[in-house]
């Protein structure tokens, strides 16, 4: 019998890689898609209540390339009898929790997502296909299928500083686990944040409103020189386009780098509603000359984390004053972000694939990872691509138009038209 052979696999399925098994419905592809976890979970350490998408509905899975799909948010919307509620709503930007709701919605209908499946191993056969070893959980039994192209959909995982990791645990822990250890938080007599991005912002304005119920000192510490917003005027969103993807990815590397080094503010701040609650609660705890039991410090650097008998002894450092200040806390967590990473599934085809200079994946303009070989055959990336097409890579409003661009090379023809021009601006002569 002959094996049979896939046109893609697909490794993890985030809201990336959910959105491409939508949009190759309208193909003939054959396609497998797997991740390890058993249900479609979209960062549920921060699955908080009141909490937002930072981009419109229409970021969902297909609209931006497919506004007729059976798979819109709209369609979510009207499947579940919530249309007119949405309308009433009159707000672009939807509950985080009803964003992983529609995502699920999605997985559920797909039979080609196959989830508690766990790729452990890929290479490339003699003919050029790749063979994927996949271990399925539930049966605890490995299997092997064949597929003539990747895709890549890991995303990027929790990042904590190496100098910090021999401290982690209980009361040390990233904000991926928040929800998670919050109610053991609580009861803690301070609590101490770290970090300047919108997982840092949401947590502490959590702890904030629950910080009466409780008692419990709070600190929020930044290295950045400030609490500042997110950069979300409307010129400066056309910076999340297709034109200004295209545009950066023309410019030489060097070029790139101090780019992206000038624009942290446009996807690493803080939003200006959370800022506004935060501040606006702490001024309503101060009537009558009350003093909130926070502290609130910038351009202060955590050094070091010891945990001593169930005690957190923070080492800090302000960078302007050039000082240092020791601080004790019962939890310290660690809003330090996320980061791409190389992953282990990929170790039996690393000789093929190239890297450039800064040991970074060398990635084409159409998301292909460059291989040192002659095949056909092509895997592709879903955000891992910051350091070659910008700051786009993690939006979720990209996220269907790179999709439309890898389903039209997986078909070989246009299956979903991109447009050329997106933006009033322009960003190059």
């Amino acid at each position: 019998m002959a094996k049979q052979i896939m046109d893609v696999i697909g490794v993890g399925i985030g809201p990336f890689n959910l959105g491409l098994a939508a949009l190759l419905t309208k193909t003939d592809c054959r396609y497998l898609f797997f991740d390890k976890k058993s249900r479609f979970e979209w960062h549920p350490g921060m699955l908080l209540e009141g909490t937002t998408l930072q981009v419109p509905f229409m970021a969902d899975a297909v609209t931006m390339v497919d506004p007729t799909s059976p798979f819109s948010f709209l369609n979510y919307l009207h499947e579940h009898k919530r249309l007119y509620p949405f309308y009433f709503f009159e707000k672009f930007n939807i509950p985080r929790t009803e964003y992983n709701h529609y995502c699920q919605w999605i997985a559920g209908q797909l039979t080609q997502l196959q989830f508690g499946c766990e790729v452990e191993n890929i290479e490339q056969t003699e003919d050029g296909d790749f063979c994927v070893t996949v271990l399925h959980h539930a049966e605890q039994e490995r299997k092997t299928y064949y597929s003539k192209h990747i895709v890549m959909g890991i995303g990027t995982r929790p990042h904590v500083p190496e100098r910090f990791y021999t401290a982690l645990g209980d009361r040390i822990f990233h904000s991926s686990q928040y929800k998670n250890k919050r109610e053991f938080s609580l009861e803690a007599g301070s609590i101490t944040v770290i970090g300047s991005g919108q997982s840092a912002g949401e947590i502490f304005y959590d702890l904030l409103l629950k910080q009466p119920d409780h008692g419990y000192k709070l600190n929020w510490f930044t290295r950045s020189k400030g609490f500042y917003p997110m950069e979300y005027s409307k010129l400066g969103l056309e910076h999340f386009s297709p034109d200004y993807t295209r545009y950066f990815y023309s410019l030489p590397k060097e070029k790139k780098k101090t780019v992206l080094k000038n624009q942290s503010l446009l996807y690493k701040g803080i939003s200006f509603q959370t800022i506004a609650d935060i501040y606006e609660l702490l001024y309503e705890r101060s009537v009558g000359n009350m003093e909130p039991k926070i502290h609130l410090q910038a351009l202060t650097e955590l050094l070091s984390i010891e945990d001593w008998n169930d005690h957190c002894f923070l080492s800090l450092y302000q960078h302007e004053e050039e000082a240092s200040m020791l601080l004790e806390s019962d939890i310290v967590i660690l809003a330090t972000g996320y980061h791409p990473y190389f992953p282990d599934c990929l170790k039996g085809i690393r000789h093929l694939i190239s890297f450039d200079e800064e040991g970074e994946l060398d990635i084409t303009e159409d998301y292909r990872v460059k291989l040192n070989n002659d095949s056909p055959n092509h895997l592709f990336v879903q955000n891992g691509e910051l350091h070659t097409h910008g700051v786009g890579a993690p939006d979720l409003g990209l996220g269907a138009y790179r999709n439309a661009i890898i389903v039209n090379r997986l078909a070989g023809k246009e299956v979903y038209k991109t447009y050329k021009h997106n933006t009033f601006q322009r960003f190059g002569i």
